[in-house]
């Protein structure tokens, strides 16, 4: 068994102008990066197509006839002020759920012990009936909801360690016990959710980092809460919202992470993986602007996990 990496060009098409932080060219660098011989045995597969029942498990159905139905023929639609769509959009976004629920189906069936998702657009901000922050549809709560239903487990972990907290994530499962969220983030920091006391039913684990926090605080934070509170979850599956705009070259926030510390949170939750899920773990991309940050931080995430 070995890593499955996830892609497709359609995500390449999710246009969203001159000047946006969340462009084609994320990915492109990644896969510069991944060009790499240590990254040959990769298996690398192209990312279905998502269905509308897949999309149902979180959003509304009149939310996804909204989504679509606003993708323009030609130019630019914007969702709100962050959030733009063209005409490639649609496909993008079904193809990243798509991609989200293969990945939980290859875990499931032993194809892989570990999945990384390199889609667009992101997800973690999309609440149930909402755009935001640059995603569509949430798809990690998407990814969730489909390994409970379709492989009839209960307990799934979602960490999530992008620099802004996952609102739409933390709405989605705020009020069910057997889904655990946990994020470190910037606070105060868009989109202003994320403070320790937003506990859910108890299921809910935000470690808020101020402005400056860099490696030291960011382990601390994992090491201390959110690492425990997975191991005591002990979950059936792990599921990564992988972030990289935590990086200290990110021009969105203000954290000073580096590649190493991408490297150790993965090999840290690939050890409760082992331990607790069969080694089940699924990753997502979700931000990361700085491209050659991106590119050598999603490089140490990869790694770790093809080395689990």
């Amino acid at each position: 068994m070995t890593t499955i990496y996830f892609s497709h060009p359609s995500f390449l098409d999710h246009d969203t102008g001159l000047g946006h932080p969340e462009s084609a060219e994320r990915l492109r660098s990644i896969e510069r990066a991944l060009a790499r011989p240590d990254f040959a045995d990769l298996d690398r597969r192209e990312a279905p197509y998502g269905t509308r029942e897949q999309v149902c498990l979180i959003h509304t159905a009149r939310y996804i006839e909204y989504v679509l139905g606003a993708v323009p023929k030609l130019g630019f639609a914007y969702l709100d002020g962050d959030t733009v769509i063209s005409p490639g959009s649609g496909e993008a976004a079904l193809r990243a759920v798509g991609a989200a629920c293969a990945a939980v189906n290859a875990v499931f069936t032993e194809e892989a012990v570990n999945a990384f998702c390199a889609v667009r657009p992101p997800g973690h901000h999309a609440e149930p009936d909402t755009a935001m922050g640059f995603c569509l549809f949430n798809n990690i709560a998407i990814a969730a909801e489909y390994a409970r239903k379709h492989q009839r487990i209960k307990r799934v972990a979602i960490v999530d360690f992008d620099v802004h907290h996952g609102n739409g994530t933390q709405r989605a499962f705020e009020a069910n016990e057997d889904v655990l969220y946990a994020s470190t983030h910037q606070f105060p920091w868009y989109p202003g959710t994320g403070r320790s006391s937003e506990t859910g039913v108890g299921n809910i684990i935000n470690a808020p980092l101020p402005a400056g926090s860099g490696s030291k605080e960011f382990r601390a934070a994992l090491s201390e809460r959110i690492l425990p509170a997975v191991d005591r979850f002990s979950p059936e599956l792990i599921l990564i919202s992988a972030g990289f705009d935590a990086h200290r070259d990110d021009p969105l926030a203000n954290l000073n992470l580096v590649e190493d510390d991408y490297a150790w949170v993965t090999s840290e939750l690939t050890a409760l993986a082992r331990k607790h899920a069969a080694r089940r773990l699924v990753s997502l991309l979700e931000g990361g602007y700085d491209l050659g940050a991106l590119a050598k931080s999603v490089a140490a995430h990869l790694r770790a996990l093809m080395e689990s």
